[in-house]
């Protein structure tokens, strides 16, 4: 028979809530030996998967008001795209272009965040294509002009990060999939993202270099490394030491989120909602 333990707090947060604060009661016997045979299923789910190691190449600053919801590389200039939680209001829902040597976003479009909530941005073709969190839909801007051009629906309950291959955009949208639309956002296929055999949810900014998806995961300093075919993690990035980094200068710093490849340069850039600076990477991808 289960006793009573002691009592502990758990926190509960929601992807753009504020964290709250519930008592629950611990019960030991069998909820320990659930909590322990789910512990080794995580050891060997993550001793199964390669650590790849980085090092960091530079340091540049980084707005601490931008949520940082996407962000790339077009023709030599990073890109940033950002969204506006309430309770933050000095956050806006827009995108535009990042000045390295002071962080600022030089914005192009602005949506009104009362309405939309402004989530990734991918580039294809000379086109913008900009997610909304739950409105489901994709603005499309001319990459020229940033003029809006086209407005597409999309059947995903959510939006969240994207990329492209060149040829299909790739969406996440918070669960362990990611989906593949075509330039008019029509629907071709979706891949579901696992490690070891486990489901891997809460997918985030994602970024697609040399033939692979590199994806944050909301919630945890990492970023993983997806086989486009089968949808495997075959790789991780533990860059933890970059959030600890980033909340010894700005305590309000937020989750990781924010991967950016240069292929002309082979440069890496990635950073954090509300973190203070972004860091210059190199790794063997």
């Amino acid at each position: 028979m289960a006793h009573l333990g002691a009592f502990k707090l758990i926190s509960i947060s929601m992807k753009y809530s504020k964290i709250i604060y519930l008592p629950v009661i611990l019960i030991s016997c069998e909820s320990s030996v659930t909590h322990d045979v789910k512990s080794s299923q995580s050891d060997i789910k993550s001793s199964r998967t390669p650590n790849i190691s980085f090092s960091i190449t530079n340091t540049y600053p980084h707005d601490i008001n931008a949520f940082t919801e996407g962000f790339l590389f077009h023709e030599g200039k990073l890109f940033e795209s950002t969204g506006a939680p309430e309770y933050l209001p000095k956050t806006k829902s827009l995108f535009g272009i990042v000045n390295l040597e002071n962080g600022n976003i030089d914005s192009k479009v602005e949506i009104d965040k009362s309405i939309y909530f402004g989530e990734g941005i991918s580039i294809l073709k000379n086109k913008i294509y900009q997610l909304t969190y739950k409105n489901q839909i994709v603005f499309v801007y001319d990459a020229k002009t940033y003029k809006t051009i086209a407005k597409y629906t999309y059947p995903n309950k959510e939006g969240w990060g994207l990329t492209n291959d060149g040829t299909h955009l790739i969406m996440s949208d918070g669960t362990n999939h990611l989906t593949f639309f075509d330039e008019k956002f029509n629907l071709k296929k979706t891949l579901e993202v696992s490690e070891n055999g486990y489901a891997v949810d809460l997918i985030n900014e994602l970024e697609y270099i040399n033939g692979y998806i590199y994806a944050n995961i909301y919630t945890k300093h990492e970023i993983v490394k997806i086989d486009p075919t089968t949808g495997n993690i075959i790789g991780k990035l533990d860059i933890a030491s970059l959030y600890q980094n980033s909340i010894s200068k700005n305590p309000y710093s937020l989750e990781t989120n924010g991967i950016a490849y240069d292929s002309t340069t082979n440069k890496i850039l990635v950073t954090g909602k509300m973190w203070p600076n972004i860091y210059e990477i190199n790794f063997n991808h």
